[in-house]
């Protein structure tokens, strides 16, 4: 990889030990010798996915074919594993207009897939999402008024529009368990980051919307009541006078009193610290204009992130700042790799490629370092 030292930093943050001290560091990556966290990449396989040696990859389920008993969606994205008896369940959002929603895997503890059933069906571009600590799955729809689905990953209970997390287009989303928050990203090129303030916490049926107010170059911020969160024609956006803007903000992360995300429009990685109620850049990357649409972070503090642009990987970021490519996709038209997630015990990788509506889903087994 031909990066800087500066960059591998940055993506660092990814990292909850790392995010804190990203830009620390100005000398070229290659100026001190490291050991590998896995080594290098070894030829595609079959299905086109380069791995370090130990590891091996297997196709889940593609767009439009049968996957434990359903036709697996189109434009698969953001995805979450959960836990399940002995098993656990991967669940996967479908980025597609109109038709999208979640569709749920169920495997086996030797890693069989048992079944397949979807969880949501009929919402529009759903993309990004988050795991909540009570074990639901936020599905997030990506149009001017999309709304957020609290989703029962079990398919127990009917997946529910949480009205009052706000109207608007969603993209990441994060929980915050010591200040009962979670917040959230909006993809828009004037859009604004908010924190829906729950009155139960684990309950988001009702409580409160803000959106982050305070000058474009201050790090000063404050929080302001969204007065209709689900208003017809008034743009969330538009209702708070002094609302901070950022250009197309998209994943976003918290950890340890501090919320980090990242803006499309200026290759910036930014972070928040909730008990200052400050806001700095962490990370300025004007020169390459790479997104990380997907990330998720191992037991042993390691970082898996997907690189929006450039070559299709996934990168692997350790604690102590080393990076390196874990998954190298060849063969398909420039994809996009997404929903990224380990399962409960540590021991596989899931992730999706997807090239337009059509999509693969992948997982890796081997040595993980957690």
């Amino acid at each position: 990889m031909s990066r800087t030292f500066v960059r591998s930093r940055a993506l660092a943050v990814l990292s909850s030990s790392l995010w804190r001290s990203a830009c620390t560091a100005t000398a070229p990556r290659g100026a001190e010798p490291r050991t590998p966290a896995y080594g290098d990449l070894g030829n595609p396989d079959e299905n086109g996915v380069a791995l370090p040696a130990g590891f091996t990859g297997r196709v889940i389920a593609r767009s439009g074919h049968r996957a434990g008993g359903v036709t697996w969606h189109a434009a698969p994205d953001g995805g979450a594993c959960f836990t399940d008896g002995d098993g656990w369940i991967y669940v996967s959002n479908s980025a597609v207009p109109l038709l999208g929603g979640v569709t749920a895997v169920r495997f086996e503890p030797g890693g069989s897939i048992s079944g397949a059933y979807r969880v949501l069906s009929g919402t529009d571009l759903n993309g990004a999402g988050e795991a909540t600590p009570w074990q639901t799955w936020l599905s997030c729809e990506k149009t001017p008024r999309g709304r957020v689905f609290e989703c029962d990953p079990y398919g127990q209970r009917a997946a529910m529009p949480r009205l009052a997390m706000g109207q608007f287009r969603h993209d990441g989303a994060a929980c915050d368990p010591d200040r009962g928050v979670v917040y959230l990203t909006e993809d828009e090129p004037d859009g604004c980051l908010y924190r829906f303030r729950l009155g139960d916490w684990g309950d988001l049926t009702t409580g409160t919307l803000e959106v982050m107010t305070g000058t474009a170059d201050g790090e000063a911020v404050a929080w302001r009541r969204v007065p209709d969160p689900s208003a017809m024609f008034d743009p969330v956006r538009e209702q708070v006078a002094g609302a901070r803007r950022f250009g197309s903000a998209e994943g976003c992360h918290y950890s340890e009193g501090f919320c980090y995300f990242t803006t499309r429009a200026d290759s910036r990685m930014w972070a928040y610290d909730a008990a200052a109620e400050r806001i700095t850049v962490l990370y300025d990357g004007q020169a390459e204009p790479y997104g990380m649409p997907g990330c998720t972070v191992e037991r042993s503090g390691d970082a898996f992130a997907a690189e929006d642009g450039g070559t299709a990987e996934i990168n692997v970021i350790t604690p102590d700042g080393r990076v390196e490519p874990f998954v190298r996709v060849e063969g398909q038209d420039g994809p996009w790799l997404t929903g990224l997630a380990f399962s409960p015990d540590g021991t596989r990788l899931y992730f999706s490629s997807r090239t337009g509506a059509e999509g693969v889903t992948y997982e890796v087994t081997g040595p993980f370092r957690g």
